[in-house]
C-alpha cells in the first residue's frame, strides 16, 4: 500500500521495559460450546490485560497444536485444564518478575520455555493467549488504542480498515457438510466506510433468509460462522442462491457486491481424488472447475481451492485464476513462514490468510503478514469457526493493514464484537476501507 506512514525508531513509546508480575488463565468456553483458554497478565506497574483465543474446526495439518485434555468423560476429550495450568503454573513461575522490553522478547521467551516446533509441549493455546494479553497490557500502559501497539510492531502505520468479506452460506465442516464448499461469502465492493459495508450485506443477508425460507422452507439454521445453512442441491446452486440474494437486496452482482468462497478442497480430497459432490476430480479437473466458477459467477476470492499439500498444482491454479481472482492460502500455509516461503518460490498464490492461532504468538504471525507482504502478496486476516467475544482481531486487522478481514456473518455476539470494535475505530479515526484490488491490480500479483 502506497499511503503508509513509516513510523520513527525513536517513537516516544520505545525504551520502556514491561516487567510481569503475574500469569494466570481460565478455561472458558467458545462460541461452539468447546473450551478454550482466557489469559490475564498483570504487569508490575498495575496494568493489566486479558485476551481469550479462538479454535478452529477446518484445520490445516501444520498448526500450532491445541493441548487438549483427552479425558472423553469431560467436554468429550475436548477440555483445556492442561494448556490452563501451563499459564497458571509454568509460565507464571518462568516469567514473572521479568522484564520484557518487547513484544518480540517476550514471545521468544514463551517460544523457549516450550522448545518445540508446533507448540507441542505447553500448547499453542497456553502460548498465544499470553502473547496477546501482554499485548493488551504493554498498549494500556503506553496509553493507546490496541491496532496503535500492532501498528508500531509493523513499523508502519495505514489509514484505512480491512475491507470485509462477510459468510453468507456455509457448507462442509462448518456446516454439516450438506454442501462440500465450506463457505460462499459476499464482498461489499463499493462500500466505502465499514458502517456502509455493514448496512449493504445485512440487505443481503435479510434476503438470503427469505430466499431459503421460500426455496427450501427452512427455518433460518445457522452454521459455525453465523452463515446460512440450507441444503443446497449442489455448489452451484450455492452459488447461484449467493447471487440471487445479492439482486434481490437491489445490488448489481460484480459490481456493487462481489463473492468469495472458502472451497477448504483439504476436507472433501482423498487419495483417488476431489470428491465434489457426486464426481470425484483429479487436480486438472478441480482447477477447470474453479476456473468455470470464477467465469461464471461474480467470485473475486478463491480460498484452499486445492489441497494442502497439493503442492505441484497450486502454481497451475493460481496462473488460471490471475487477473480475475485471488488466490488466497489457508490450510495450505497455516501462517507458518516455512510454509509461506515455500509458496512464494513457485508461485503458489497471492494473498495469506493470517490466522494467529495457527502459529501460536503475535511476532511469529507478524513474521508471516510481513513475508507475505514482502513477495507483493495481499493479506486477510481471518477469524475461526470457534470464536469468543474477544475483539482483539479488529485491532490486530487494522495496526497490520490487512486487505481484508474474514470474521464470519452479521449474526451472533462472537462476530459482532469485532465488527463492532471495527465500528468504534472507524469513528475514533474517519479511515476508510481498503480498496479491493481491481483487475489491474490482480494483474500484477
Amino acid at each position: 500500500m502506497n499511503n503508509e506512514d513509516h513510523m520513527s525508531s525513536a517513537a516516544p513509546h520505545t525504551g520502556q521495559m514491561f516487567r510481569i508480575q503475574r500469569l494466570s488463565a481460565l478455561e472458558i468456553l467458545d462460541s461452539r460450546g468447546r473450551p478454550t483458554v482466557q489469559a490475564t497478565c498483570l504487569l508490575a506497574d498495575g496494568c493489566d490485560g486479558t485476551a481469550s483465543i479462538p479454535s478452529g474446526a477446518s484445520t490445516g495439518a501444520a498448526e500450532a497444536l491445541e493441548l487438549r485434555d483427552g479425558d472423553p468423560r469431560r467436554f468429550r476429550g475436548l477440555g483445556c485444564r492442561q494448556a490452563v495450568a501451563h499459564v497458571n503454573d509454568t509460565l507464571d513461575r518462568a516469567l514473572s518478575g521479568q522484564a520484557f522490553p518487547t513484544q518480540a522478547a517476550l514471545d521468544q521467551a514463551l517460544r523457549q520455555l516450550d522448545g518445540t516446533a508446533n507448540k507441542a509441549r505447553l500448547g499453542a493455546n497456553a502460548i498465544l493467549p499470553v502473547s496477546l494479553a501482554f499485548a493488551r497490557a504493554a498498549s494500556r500502559r503506553q496509553g493507546r488504542p490496541l491496532h496503535d501497539y500492532f501498528a508500531e510492531l509493523r513499523g508502519t502505520r495505514s489509514p484505512t480498515l480491512p475491507r470485509p468479506a462477510i459468510n453468507l452460506f456455509s457448507g462442509g465442516k462448518h456446516a454439516g457438510s450438506q454442501s462440500p464448499l465450506q463457505d460462499v461469502l459476499v464482498v461489499p465492493v463499493t462500500a466505502r466506510t465499514m458502517a456502509e459495508a455493514l448496512a449493504m450485506i445485512f440487505e443481503v443477508y435479510q434476503c438470503a433468509a427469505e430466499l431459503c425460507a421460500k426455496q427450501y422452507g427452512m427455518r433460518l439454521l445457522r452454521a459455525d460462522e453465523g452463515g446460512l445453512a440450507p441444503p443446497f442441491a449442489s455448489a452451484g446452486a450455492m452459488l447461484d442462491d449467493a447471487v440471487a440474494a445479492i439482486r434481490a437486496a437491489g445490488f448489481k452482482a460484480g459490481e456493487d457486491v462481489s463473492l468469495a468462497v472458502d472451497v477448504a478442497a483439504t476436507h472433501f480430497h482423498q487419495r483417488d481424488g476431489y470428491h465434489l459432490g457426486p464426481r470425484v476430480l483429479d487436480s486438472h479437473q478441480m482447477i477447470d472447475q474453479l476456473e468455470r466458477w470464477v467465469e461464471r459467477y461474480p467470485v473475486v476470492s478463491v480460498e484452499d481451492g486445492l489441497a494442502e499439500e497439493d503442492w505441484e498444482y497450486w502454481p497451475r491454479l493460481r496462473a488460471r485464476l490471475a487477473g480475475r481472482a485471488l488466490t488466497v492460502g489457508d490450510d495450505l500455509l497455516c501462517t507458518n513462514p516455512a510454509r509461506i516461503s515455500r509458496a512464494i518460490q513457485i508461485g503458489a498464490a497471492d494473498t495469506l490468510l493470517l490466522k494467529v492461532n495457527q502459529i501460536g504468538t503475535v511476532t511469529e504471525a507478524l513474521e508471516a503478514c510481513q513475508l507475505a507482504r514482502s513477495a507483493g502478496w495481499r493479506v486477510t486476516i481471518s477469524a475461526r469457526s470457534g470464536e469468543t467475544e474477544d475483539d482483539w482481531l479488529a485491532d490486530l486487522a487494522v495496526g497490520w493493514a490487512g486487505d481484508q478481514i474474514k470474521i464470519g456473518s452479521i449474526t451472533q455476539s462472537e462476530r459482532l464484537s469485532k465488527y463492532n470494535r471495527l465500528l468504534e475505530i472507524q469513528a475514533a479515526t474517519g479511515w476508510p476501507l481498503v480498496p479491493w484490488p481491481g483487475r489491474a491490480k490482480l494483474d500484477e500479483l
